[in-house]
């Protein structure tokens, strides 16, 4: 299989998971958004995941982990197309449980940082009007 054949494959697959997820593979901009909102590296642009949509482009592998567990699918499958045999011998439950992430408390400042000024100071209005509903302020 060709280099093209893969990204093509991969493009399909993606559409295909998608679609399941009730997330329209037509909307780069939304999926790029809930993807940042999941992976903790640097984020995607709206480019990157319309290029993987249309089979110009793969993914890095981390990039494809968080894919796969935001969409809950086989990281393997949806990179490659096929399970892995050990995944096919494992209940699903253990097939998400092992692929989990760990918890990174540093994720919210990490992301938090990548705002720009005003959204800062828009979430730490959001944040201070909820602590006064919870009366911890």
């Amino acid at each position: 299989m060709t280099l093209t054949d893969e990204k093509q494959s991969f493009s399909r697959r993606l559409k295909e998971v998608l679609r399941k997820a009730r997330i329209n593979p037509d909307s780069p901009t939304r999926i790029a958004r809930e993807f940042n909102l999941r992976y903790d590296g640097d984020p995607v642009s709206t480019q990157a995941v319309r290029k993987w949509l249309s089979g110009e482009a793969l993914p890095s592998q981390d990039k494809i982990r968080a894919l796969g567990l935001w969409l809950d699918v086989s990281v393997h499958w949806l990179r490659f197309g096929e399970l892995d045999k050990k995944e096919e011998r494992q209940p699903p439950a253990a097939r998400q449980e092992a692929g989990s992430y760990r918890l990174d408390h540093g994720w919210p400042s990490k992301k938090f940082e990548m705002l720009s000024d005003a959204h800062k100071h828009l979430v730490l209005e959001m944040v201070h009007a909820l602590l006064r509903l919870e009366g911890k302020q």
